[in-house]
């Protein structure tokens, strides 16, 4: 993620998750939100489930403010790390953990943003998964030497999506959306269709642009791929946070996923992507402010979404 939000408050707290998407369904839920039309009604809604096993923290990276960006000044590992991360990366080894520490609370004046590096952990899942997803995830509250020491205290620890998000609130999603291959200027950008008889070609775009500038510009319409693209889709609220995952599982599990073994959140609408695809969760940078209690479900579909 390019950016995360700034929170005020005295003490450091993570500002973002990672799970992955295993499906959607549909559930009725009495509105808790003083301020909706629908307040204490029941209403139908659409909804994500994305397993969010707990997260592994196995380092930090402290970053200083350059006129280019940010440029990373430092960054401190566990000691022991564990064996999946070395499916994917080539860990340090002989890492003095207290001495890097030393060195960045020196530093802490020039120190702009700190960032904890965590591991998704798959094999929790039913995914046929077992190399973990690395994510920096950002650090917010407090003061740059609180902030250090926070996370410090989570080097190795496994921390549960309870102790960041709450029911009720709201989150940014960040995911790649599903991939369509090669897809026309039809498809692709809804380009109206021509007439065969006047053009001879039907599924292309008209003129691709004027003799000058004696190029083809990037808002023509043209071939090329279509999705898999990453995007972020801002304040989808939390109407529950869950520890038992068979409870909001439909009877022979999720197409294309299988049953909910463990924690889970669940989002109202979609989310970008296929099933088992990495979504990660960022508190909403927008600001968007949780009213009321959280909605009080009374129904979960189960029904086999394979027939």
């Amino acid at each position: 993620m390019r950016n995360w939000p700034e929170v005020v408050s005295e003490k450091a707290t993570l500002l973002g998750f990672a799970g992955y998407k295993a499906g959607m369904t549909h559930i009725f839920a009495i509105e808790g939100d003083p301020k909706s039309p629908s307040y204490g009604r029941e209403t139908f809604h659409a909804v994500t489930l994305i397993e969010t096993p707990p997260i592994q923290i196995v380092g930090l990276r402290a970053y200083s403010k350059k006129d280019e960006g940010l440029r990373c000044v430092g960054e401190a590992w566990l000691k022991d790390t564990p064996r999946q991360l070395r499916r994917i990366l080539t860990v340090p080894e002989h890492f003095d953990t207290d001495e890097e520490f030393r060195k960045l609370s020196e530093m802490a004046e020039s120190i702009h943003e700190v960032r904890a590096l965590a591991i998704t952990e798959p094999q929790r899942t039913s995914m046929a998964k077992n190399s973990p997803d690395l994510l920096e995830i950002g650090i917010g509250g407090g003061s740059v030497r609180d902030r250090l020491q926070f996370a410090r205290g989570l080097l190795g620890k496994r921390v549960p999506i309870s102790s960041v998000f709450k029911e009720g609130g709201y989150v940014d999603v960040v995911s790649v959306s599903r991939g369509l291959g090669i897809q026309g200027p039809v498809k692709r950008w809804g380009i109206r269709r021509k007439l065969h008889k006047a053009h001879k070609h039907v599924r292309e775009v008209g003129s691709i642009g004027p003799w000058n500038p004696s190029r083809v510009m990037y808002t023509v319409p043209r071939a090329g791929q279509m999705g898999l693209g990453q995007r972020t889709e801002y304040n989808k609220r939390i109407l529950k946070i869950g520890e038992n995952g068979p409870e909001v599982t439909p009877r022979g599990g999720f197409t294309r996923y299988g049953p909910i073994k463990g924690q889970y959140i669940m989002l109202k609408g979609s989310v970008p992507g296929p099933e088992k695809r990495l979504v990660r969760l960022r508190l909403p940078i927008r600001g968007a402010i949780a009213r009321g209690e959280a909605p009080r479900i009374t129904q979960i579909s189960l029904r086999s979404i394979q027939g």
